[in-house]
């Protein structure tokens, strides 16, 4: 072959390798641009998200009446903006910033209407896009910090433990329905968590039933939460979450006020729930009778029921008024299930807080005023040493002492309503 051939089958062969090259690079190039376009930012225009929030519950004459706002927003006006106010002055995240070009970013009203909505109806966050204009992604992180700021700024106020003041007002409630020394209701409820992890299903699945979590709840009559555990496996029966709950642990160790009370002429020193009949015959669970014998059986299991249902009714309104609880659980990390739980159980507190001047309360003037001969009284308790623990503990899961009461209330119902049905 001679070599002019030779050079043309080079020239050629460069020819076919510059091409190939330049078509890989040119698809290289597109296909960038293209991963660009996808990831280009939406102009949402934020502000006019807020003028249009503002507008419709803010300002002076506001859009939307309050009964609205008090429908959507699951509490009042003044309430809401009260958490606004401490998280907007106390959360970095809360607190509106401007950008590089001097652009302010989302509110403060923005970020928790977001949160507030997600808790509410149980939605994504990308429900709300078109309404207060930011993403999904903004808004679900919108929600994990909101969570975590309630937790931290509200929840030593409203996940208390009952004060000495506290547990005086829950024994004269107790005490006018017949139960002297009740303190409220105990039980627990299951919440479906949907994308539970594979690996963990058979631990949180009970029979064929969903994978569920469970809450242990303490309420009262005015429905406030005083207890609240969270995070168990939904295979775990009321007993199984009572051996892992921390509810007796003021009681074990000395921390919890001391309590005396008279029933049918016998006093005892420690208050007690009210309960199903699954728990144990301790001294601290009142239980129904489930086939009461007699009127006076009959009477006392009336009453216990109905007093009883306190726990029901909070468990009933807390997922009425937040969504969220209500509907399968969406997130994969049970530590982000248990925040929005928690979150949940505290706004709920101070919902009760705020509203409980508008509820059917019980008349305790009677005990302000000294007028009755109730023996019911508060007082702090004295530290205890570590060996005390045990002989408390037998108290707490004293049958003796169990059965004695019960009886007592019984009589004391029978003395106190026996005549409603003559």
């Amino acid at each position: 072959m001679s070599s002019s051939s030779s050079d043309e089958a080079d020239k050629a062969f460069d020819e076919m390798v510059d091409k190939v090259v330049d078509n890989f690079i040119d698809t290289v190039v597109d296909g960038q641009t293209n991963y660009r376009k996808k990831r280009a930012n939406i102009e949402r225009d934020r502000e006019r998200g807020h003028n249009q929030l503002w507008k419709d519950y803010f300002m002076e004459n506001p859009t939307y009446p309050p009964e609205m706002f008090r429908r959507r927003f699951r509490m009042n006006k003044p309430l809401f903006l009260r958490i606004v106010e401490r998280l907007s002055s106390e959360v970095p995240y809360f607190q509106q910033t401007r950008d590089a070009a001097g652009r302010y970013g989302l509110s403060p009203l923005q970020k928790c209407t977001a949160a507030i909505r997600m808790l509410a109806y149980g939605q994504s966050g990308d429900t709300y896009d078109e309404y207060l204009r930011l993403g999904d992604s903004t808004s679900r992180l919108c929600l994990a910090n909101f969570t975590d700021a309630i937790i931290q700024l509200f929840g030593d106020e409203y996940l208390r433990r009952p004060t000495p003041e506290d547990l005086q007002r829950l024994l004269d409630v107790g005490e006018v329905r017949g139960f002297p020394g009740m303190i409220g209701s105990i039980d627990c409820m299951h919440w479906e968590w949907k994308n539970c992890p594979t690996a963990w299903k058979g631990q949180f699945t009970r029979g064929s039933g969903k994978p569920t979590i469970v809450l242990e709840a303490v309420a009262s009559q005015d429905l406030w939460i005083w207890h609240a555990f969270f995070s168990l496996p939904g295979t775990l029966n009321d007993i199984n979450v009572l051996d892992r709950s921390r509810v007796f642990d003021d009681i074990l160790h000395g921390r919890a006020p001391k309590v005396k009370f008279k029933v049918n002429n016998h006093t005892y020193r420690m208050a007690y729930y009210l309960t199903g009949g699954i728990y144990p015959n301790w001294a601290t669970f009142i239980q129904f009778i489930p086939l009461p014998q007699g009127r006076k059986a009959e009477k006392f299991a009336e009453k216990q029921e109905s007093a009883r249902k306190d726990v029901e009714r909070a468990f009933g309104i807390l997922q009425s008024r937040f969504a969220i609880v209500k509907n399968p659980a969406l997130q994969w990390d049970k530590a982000k299930i248990g925040k929005i739980m928690k979150t949940c159980v505290i706004l709920h507190n101070m919902i009760v807080e705020n509203e409980r001047h508008g509820y059917a309360q019980i008349n305790t003037s009677e005990f302000e005023s000294g007028e009755s001969s109730r023996s019911s009284r508060v007082r702090s308790r004295d530290s205890i040493h570590v060996g005390d623990m045990l002989g408390i503990r037998r108290e707490v899961r004293d049958l003796e002492k169990h059965a004695r009461l019960k009886a007592d209330l019984v009589e004391n119902i029978w003395q106190k309503f026996g005549d409603e049905d003559e």
